[in-house]
């Protein structure tokens, strides 16, 4: 068993709720061009509030560390 890829949710920091969050507010309308699409993220992203930050890392850290073991038992198993 590989250690999960980089895009993998186990090793991800950036946690599918954070996006989901991104998401609905960038794309709650028509985007007109680049310059819009950047406000719009950089918006999303100011009125992040700091507590979904934090839930997501510490659970990233958990997901991370289940991870490093599945793959040293694995190592330990061959």
């Amino acid at each position: 068993m590989i250690l999960s890829t980089p895009n993998s949710p186990d090793v991800n920091p950036v946690d599918y709720k954070i996006w989901s969050f991104i998401q609905e507010k960038v794309y709650k309308g028509r985007i007109n061009n680049v310059d819009e699409l950047r406000s719009r993220i950089l918006t999303a992203w100011d009125e992040l509030d700091q507590r979904v930050l934090d839930t997501a890392v510490g659970q990233w850290r958990t997901r991370l560390v289940h991870a490093l073991k599945r793959r040293v038992h694995t190592l330990n198993t061959n």
